[in-house]
């Protein structure tokens, strides 16, 4: 009965490759057809030799209509074009393998050096249904104008190649791309050249050998070229002789890439670095102007260029949308939330994820440190100035910062060196943050960074103090200053930087740039950006924080299965050290890609951030924020629930030694404390805490090293030590928790909170804490209580207050002269001024 249900074969015949690692095979490949498994098959042939080998390839051996074929005819190709070796030996690459396969499938005489054959992805095709249904729309009313449509897209959606598509399904032969950046003139190229549905597509740009008046004319062209070459104007004010044939051309398609900052009227100059050439420069002014003035109504009339259609290409256009260029029904939208959901939402009965690859940005934001964040305050929102800190005067070697004893802090405090000091060696409390350099997770992820700074001189300032001495960690990487003329103009300022990561994942690098590679560049091996200058615009920013997000794979990472692939990037991190900028860039970019109001600024702002998680270090811990924390924190500095928190801070209280002592000496404090619910054991605590300190000082100043039983007896000594301290420090911040609610106990706004305690309200004060006001005041006066951080804490609650209350268009205290925070009293000009 079997003998009429034959069962399928285990395995289809397929083509394979493999590799031995000696001398004598070098760079060969060997090609062969089975029709077994292919592992056993190559054990079979490597028997003997009891030689390692790699296999490098996997490929069906079966066409689409259902035959098949072997080897032979593969051989036939490659020995067309390459050494043989004798046998099935070539001296050749895993891409000419897969060339002349894909040759053979499709019945050719000869193989190309196409080897991609991946079809779009659902979001893609979405984007080429939509334009083309709008393009068809629009003709049929209006004869004799061209369509415009934007994609609103952001990096990693496939710009490039759903373009071609697009120009491919609509048949378009003679398509124009236009950029200020020529850097991107790669991706232009590999896409076209690299898939097999643009066989037989020409390119054409300066930097090929293909003109177009060689160029077939059968077939479809691509122009590739910069607006500033192309539209810019001659000595006379004509076009250029060398770029006639560009402005005599009826093209199909005219496509703007980079088209950021709505209509690149504000933001030309800056998308263009300002470090090229002169002739680019002064090619750059004159396209500007024209764009400044007839751009921004839409009027592509100026333009000394026929075309069918417009094709817009964005990952930031917000300006454009708001500007009312384009209507919902000219764009198709694709946000970093659309992918990471999709790659969330992935139904693995479909196959492989094509998002697993695009890894999760995390966002974490650090306050400074008083020490370093007081000598550059200021700005539009009176904050943290980057641009400030990092200012820097001289050139190249000579390059040097203006605040360079403060850059060197904050230098140390990547590695989580400083911010210890800043907390007492940590005895207060605070959580030490995971700083970039500092946390062993971070670092070993950081391995490849991007350091944007404000200016040339900066970069090369950060360089210099990288290189001296007292920064010998950071040694082992490899600092590349990608700004300045000296680094060349577009592709030229990357190749030194792929140079430098020749081995990725055991080389380490920083880039340092003010502009240069912040747009239209891939960089794979890029985990981190360090946002070191002021960005107003959420386009640039985000811009610029994309380009950590390009994935990272091997594909058949054991060499045994090539259809396989190891993700090295799961994630990638964005650095800011000015929290409320970057928290508004955040709320200003998740808000912008709703134009239409669809969503409130709660829900924008929350699904952004779902997808990319917002960290804080507010100076006490780092913490997860959600959309209510980043709005109000964008709009009045801070949050209710940072607020509610900051009196949960170890920073409110002092439990070093020194207190300690003043505290356990002082017979009525230690009476008043004990008084409390949960202080009853205090004294034994407290003296325990003092003796086991002074005991590791003891040990820890010998001059002879400890023994290994005192090493044992320290490690047991501290632990305890920390473990008494932190129960004190808990029991004082839980009895700080109850002194915010007397804020709200008086509209007069000019009493300090103190007082309010103390005069006003003593009884209930006594009632709620279990303390009397004369207690209170003395353990104010042995600092137990830290009055300069509970004066911030009251401050950044009323400035809270004022915020909400003027957005609700209320204000309660216009005729007061003085604000009380917690144990003193400012004028109102100060604290508008703070």
């Amino acid at each position: 009965m079997n003998s009429f249900f034959p069962l399928r074969p285990d395995t289809e015949p397929e083509i394979y490759a493999y590799a031995i690692d000696d001398s004598h095979h070098q760079g060969q490949l060997k090609v062969g057809y089975t029709t077994r498994d292919v592992r056993a098959r190559i054990a079979e042939q490597t028997k003997t030799a009891q030689v390692p080998f790699t296999i490098v390839l996997e490929e069906s051996a079966m066409r689409d209509d259902g035959s098949t074929f072997d080897d032979h005819p593969v051989h036939q190709l490659l020995s067309q074009q390459f050494t043989r070796m004798g046998g099935e030996w070539f001296v050749c690459s895993i891409d000419d393998v897969k060339a002349a396969i894909a040759a053979v499938r499709e019945n050719r005489d000869s193989m190309t050096r196409r080897t991609q054959s991946f079809i779009m992805r659902p979001e893609q095709r979405d984007a080429v249904e939509k334009t083309r249904d709008y393009f068809n729309r629009f003709r049929q009313d209006n004869l004799n104008e061209p369509p415009r449509f934007l994609w609103n897209a952001k990096m990693r959606f496939g710009k490039t190649f759903t373009s071609y598509e697009l120009a491919k399904a609509e048949g378009y032969k003679r398509i124009l791309v236009l950029t200020f950046k020529p850097a991107v003139e790669n991706s232009w190229r590999d896409d076209l050249e690299s898939h097999k549905d643009f066989e037989g597509w020409q390119f054409i740009s300066r930097e090929t050998m293909l003109a177009y008046e060689t160029a077939d004319k059968s077939r479809p062209i691509v122009c590739f070229g910069s607006f500033q070459d192309y539209l810019g104007k001659n000595a006379a004010g004509g076009i250029k002789a060398r770029n006639e044939w560009v402005h005599e051309i009826n093209w199909d398609l005219v496509i703007f890439d980079e088209y950021h900052f709505g209509a690149w009227r504000d933001s030309a100059r800056e998308l263009f670095e300002q470090e090229d050439s002169r002739e680019q420069n002064d090619n750059m002014n004159s396209v500007a102007q024209i764009i400044d003035e007839s751009f921004a109504q839409g009027d592509t009339d100026f333009l000394p260029i026929t075309t069918g259609a417009y094709l817009f290409l964005s990952g930031t256009p917000f300006r454009a949308i708001a500007n009312g260029e384009f209507i919902e029904e000219q764009i198709f939208n694709w946000t970093y939330s659309d992918e990471q959901q999709a790659k969330e939402q992935w139904d693995a009965s479909n196959g492989s994820n094509p998002y697993a690859s695009l890894p999760r940005m995390v966002l974490m934001t650090y306050q400074m440190p008083d020490q370093i964040r007081e000598i550059a305050s200021g700005g539009e929102f009176n904050e943290f100035d980057l641009n400030e800190f990092f200012h820097a005067e001289g050139d190249g070697d000579e390059a040097h910062f203006k605040h360079r004893s403060e850059v060197q802090k904050w230098i140390d405090l990547l590695r989580g060196g400083f911010a210890e000091t800043t907390v007492d060696e940590l005895k207060l409390g605070a959580t030490k943050p995971p700083m970039p350099y500092g946390d062993s997770r971070l670092k070993n992820i950081l391995l490849h960074t991007f350091w944007f700074l404000p200016s040339v001189s900066s970069c090369y300032a950060m360089r210099n103090l990288l290189n001296e001495q007292q920064n010998a960690f950071f040694h082992d990487y490899t600092v590349n200053v990608a700004a300045g003329s000296a680094a060349g103009i577009g592709l030229e300022a990357l190749e030194p930087i792929r140079k430098s990561m020749a081995k990725p994942l055991e080389s380490k690098t920083i880039t340092l740039s003010c502009g240069k590679l912040t747009t239209g560049v891939t960089v794979k091996p890029w985990t981190g950006i360090l946002m070191l200058r002021n960005l107003k615009s959420p386009e640039t920013y985000f811009q610029a924080a994309f380009r950590v997000q390009s994935p990272w794979a091997i594909d058949n990472p054991d060499g045994m299965h090539p259809n396989d692939q190891e993700i090295l990037k799961q994630e990638c991190y964005v650095f800011d050290f000015a929290p409320t900028r970057a928290l508004r860039q955040i709320a200003d970019y998740s808000c912008s890609l709703h134009p239409d109001d669809t969503a409130s600024p709660e829900q924008s702002v929350g699904e952004f951030i779902h997808f990319l998680p917002v960290l804080a270090y507010d100076g006490s811990s780092m913490r997860r924020v959600d959309a209510t924390d980043v709005l109000d924190i964008a709009s009045a500095g801070t949050s209710a629930t940072l607020l509610a928190k900051r009196w949960e801070s170890a920073l409110l209280v002092n439990v070093d030694d020194l207190t300690l002592r003043k505290l356990m000496n002082n017979d009525r404090a230690m009476d008043a404390l004990m008084s409390i619910e949960g202080f009853r054991k205090l004294n034994d605590d407290l003296e325990k805490i003092i003796n086991k300190s002074d005991e590791i000082k003891e040990i820890k100043g010998k001059d002879e090293k400890p023994s290994t039983a005192e090493k044992k007896q320290l490690s047991e000594d501290e632990k305890e030590t920390k473990s008494l301290r932190k129960q004190v420090q808990e029991k004082l911040i839980k009895f700080a928790t109850k002194i915010p609610i007397f804020m709200y106990l008086t509209d007069y706004r000019e009493q300090t909170l103190k007082d309010v305690i103390t005069k006003l309200e003593p009884d209930l004060f006594k009632k709620v804490t279990g303390l009397t006001k004369d207690d209170f005041d003395l353990l104010l006066s042995l600092n137990v209580f830290n009055g300069a951080r509970m004066n911030d804490a009251v401050y950044k609650f009323k400035r809270y207050e004022d915020d909400s209350l003027s957005y609700a268009g209320i204000d309660k205290h216009e005729n007061d002269t003085h604000v009380g925070l917690f144990d003193t009293a400012v004028p109102m000009q100060e604290f508008e001024e703070m």
